[in-house]
């Protein structure tokens, strides 16, 4: 892949959808790229950028690949523990009602295995959440709610019984829970962040960012976060320099937003 070639395609792609591939891994957003291509069928990245000025729905189709990213439910299951156990009761003793972000929720597993919780915790309450992806067809499948068997493999199967009612080999999520959850199009390096947040789960998102993008990201997690709020990242991520960006580390991967010194 030409170094001007790669370039151009960025330039375009930034133009016209909003998407910095340069704020992802070189290396690994050029071989997403030579995959996108080959998939394509297009001889260059100047072909398939032409075909997509002409076809609006492979742009789209661009992004959702390569910006795709794959969860379930209740992944790493001892973690996802922790939250219901600890976090979560903490932070419903600071506040009843909880506004709750999942930026980067793909197909709506990770809000919804919240919103199981909590509606297991505190039946009735009103809680604010909101899962949020740049992968609109992902967006599409977390509002249809509708899951495979390895999909749920990590919900309890009181859960599972409870929460979802079987069709064929698939699971339909059941609208008391499917109806705690607001799904949006958001770009985690463009678009404005949440505010007043009382936990935001952001996890194997960032993964592939530059560590420029990760720094950002995090610094715009810090100003969405109300004082004593928490952020839950994956098993994978760290955040550099935490306690800089006002951040102290509960456990792995829980860091809450220190409070302010009061004078």
């Amino acid at each position: 892949m030409q170094e001007m070639e790669y370039n151009l395609f960025r330039r375009k792609v930034m133009q016209a959808a909003g998407i910095d591939l340069g704020c992802y891994k070189e290396n690994q957003m050029k071989r997403r790229l030579a995959a996108a291509l080959t998939r394509s069928g297009h001889a260059s990245l100047f072909d398939y950028w032409r075909a997509m000025e002409q076809d609006p729905a492979l742009l789209r189709d661009f992004v959702d690949f390569v910006t795709i990213n794959v969860s379930n439910f209740f992944r790493n299951r001892e973690k996802f523990d922790e939250l219901a156990k600890t976090i979560l009761p903490g932070l419903l003793k600071e506040r009843p009602t909880l506004k709750v972000w999942s930026a980067g929720c793909s197909a709506g597993q990770e809000p919804y295995s919240v919103a199981m919780i909590l509606r297991e915790f505190t039946p009735g309450s009103r809680h604010r959440i909101i899962g949020t992806d740049i992968n609109s067809s992902a967006l599409h499948l977390a509002r249809e709610a509708v899951y495979t068997r390895d999909d749920v493999k990590e919900v309890r199967p009181d859960l599972v019984q409870k929460y979802f009612t079987v069709e064929g080999d698939r699971l339909r999520l059941k609208d008391s829970v499917r109806q705690m959850v607001e799904f949006r199009v958001h770009n985690l390096l463009a678009d404005a962040y949440e505010q007043d947040c009382d936990l935001i789960l952001c996890r194997n998102v960032m993964i592939y960012f530059t560590e420029e993008a990760k720094a950002r990201v995090f610094k715009g997690f810090h100003a969405s976060l109300r004082p004593g709020g928490v952020l839950f990242i994956g098993g994978t991520e760290t955040i550099m320099a935490a306690s800089e960006l006002g951040f102290d580390l509960i456990s792995p991967f829980f860091y809450r937003k220190r409070d302010p010194v009061v004078a």
